[in-house]
């Protein structure tokens, strides 16, 4: 499972790093970077509550391989059509931002299905390192994905998207030999598929107060912080580098979230976990507000490298809270809320990013939201004390302590 997680892992942040990129060169307009991430948002939010029942009816490696399938029928659509671009002064942009609605209706259903395969892999008591190697093996393809993007771009656009091709189809093999040391949950027999089915993860995280707390945090967190959408705007009016270095930018979040990843895996957190997630939020917040307002390539670097070891914490926390806390035949319907909430909120940051971009200046975009993000901390401090007073990991799970 963790050698497909990063095969295809890869290959999605090598897309995105590309993408991203390839649009700005195009148009020029920050704005364009908000649509693209709009256009993969729209899908993930409208499908939440189908994908998440379908995640919890059928085979999860299943429903996850077919996902897949269709996310390399996208890579393999934006190989055909940069070949086609390559002598047009002026390519149309819109087929990106087709590809990605149909990449972001293949990830509604994606994220689901993977993330609810790790608790029926884990051995028992296992979840939380069973997170850290996942987190370790996704962020060592944030490091690997964007770097190689620069290069790869630098030679030909097609390059890039067809090595995401390629990735892809490693993941897809990976994922069908995947074998679960639990089976699933039973279904109750007499459960219709119904809209009222299909919003019980709403309802199971509306009524339990640390997982609203938990994930609303990161969900504001992401949609102020999005910086990271913006940094091709970033490299090329900011700091004035070219493509390698606009990869190698991209690349350090990758570095800063596998360092975290690796010592988490190492020394885990085993006391204080509900202050350690809010703490690494506000430190992810005072990160984005340096790169905000930096024109130094090595303080942007270190920034990214500083905020997204603090996000680490945060997606590592998170990642085991959730898990722990909802009972296997509810946990596809739970992560499908929370893929729109969390990890789709990254494209939806990224349109709020570019239009403020657009509006405002990407400096002023950028620190603005390193600030929302440190006042939305305070505020969840205050305001949730349930989840400020997590203290092991053990007092969340359902195995042992069934909802």
């Amino acid at each position: 499972m963790l050698t497909s997680s990063f095969a295809f892992y890869v290959g999605v942040m090598l897309q995105a790093a590309t993408l991203g990129k390839h649009i700005y060169d195009i148009t020029g307009r920050s704005l364009d970077i908000g649509w693209l991430g709009l256009a993969e948002f729209g899908p993930i939010a409208l499908l939440v509550f189908v994908s998440g029942s379908v995640a919890d009816r059928y085979n999860r490696k299943y429903v996850a391989a077919i996902s897949l399938a269709g996310e390399l029928l996208c890579a393999l659509v934006l190989v055909g059509y940069s070949l086609a671009i390559r002598a047009d002064a002026h390519p149309a942009v819109w087929p990106f931002f087709a590809v990605g609605v149909v990449f972001g209706s293949c990830r509604a259903f994606l994220s689901p299905a993977t993330r609810s395969i790790y608790p029926m892999i884990a051995p028992d008591g296992g979840l939380p390192p069973i997170v850290a190697m996942s987190s370790a093996v996704w962020t060592s393809a944030m490091i690997l994905g964007p770097a190689a993007s620069g290069f790869l771009y630098s030679a030909d656009p097609w390059i890039a998207y067809a090595t995401t091709s390629v990735l892809i189809v490693i993941g897809i093999v990976g994922i069908l030999r995947v074998k679960y040391l639990r089976e699933p949950a039973p279904r109750d027999p007499d459960e219709k598929v119904s809209l009222h089915s299909a919003m019980e993860g709403l309802r199971f995280i509306r009524r339990t107060p640390i997982l609203l707390a938990a994930i609303s945090l990161d969900l504001f967190a992401v949609l102020f912080g999005g910086a990271v959408a913006l940094l091709p705007v970033i490299a090329e009016e900011q700091l004035h580098v070219g493509d390698v270095k606009y990869g190698w930018l991209r690349a350090a979040g990758g570095i800063g979230a596998a360092t975290m990843a690796a010592f988490l895996a190492m020394r885990p957190l085993r006391r204080n976990v509900g202050r350690s997630l809010l703490i690494a939020v506000g430190v992810f917040g005072l990160g984005t507000i340096v790169l905000g307002d930096t024109h130094s390539y090595t303080v942007a670097f270190i920034s990214m490298v500083v905020l997204s070891a603090a996000d680490m914490v945060s997606v590592f926390v998170r990642g085991s809270i959730v898990p722990l806390v909802t009972p296997d035949e509810k946990r596809g319907r739970v992560s499908a809320v929370e893929n729109v909430f969390i990890g789709a909120t990254n494209e939806l940051g990224a349109f709020e990013s570019g239009i403020a971009a657009q509006a405002f200046g990407t400096p002023a975009t950028v620190i603005g939201g390193g600030i929302a993000t440190v006042a939305i901390v305070g505020v969840w401090w205050l305001g949730f004390p349930a989840l400020r007073n997590i203290d092991q990991f053990s007092d969340l799970d359902t195995s042992e302590n069934p909802a």
